[in-house]
């Protein structure tokens, strides 16, 4: 089993930046991709960024634009998502997820991970 914790959600003015922040514990060593999805009210779950735990190759949802960016710290199981640009329409609790099996981040993306942290509120507004 792996434990995620997500910290550092809050409100945001438009325009703004924000770093979630994700703790790993528990059987780390078969992470193989961690990842940030979003669910806003009303709305679907989308898949915002993975990383590739084997190699730190990193993919992102198509919403995101060049404005997030996914990073770990592997001594501390830690991973990072870095939110720039922020917009109204970013506000959405924002989870943290992990999988043990391997597939593609394209996969993960669309289809989500094996394992969820209970999320943080992200709100943009001014």
């Amino acid at each position: 089993q792996v434990q995620l914790v997500e910290s550092g959600g809050g409100l945001v003015q438009p325009g703004g930046s924000l770093r979630l922040s994700c703790k790993a514990s528990g059987s780390t060593r078969s992470i193989r991709a961690i990842g940030w999805f979003r669910q806003a009210p009303g709305k679907e779950r989308e898949g915002a960024a993975c990383l590739d735990w084997r190699d730190g190759s990193t993919q992102y949802g198509g919403f995101v634009k060049g404005r997030f960016t996914i990073s770990r710290d592997v001594v501390n199981n830690t991973v990072y998502l870095e939110m720039n640009s922020l917009k109204p329409e970013d506000t959405a609790v924002y989870y943290c997820a992990a999988d043990r099996w391997g597939s593609s981040c394209h996969f993960y993306l669309n289809y989500g991970m094996d394992y969820w942290g209970n999320g943080t509120l992200v709100t943009v507004s001014s």
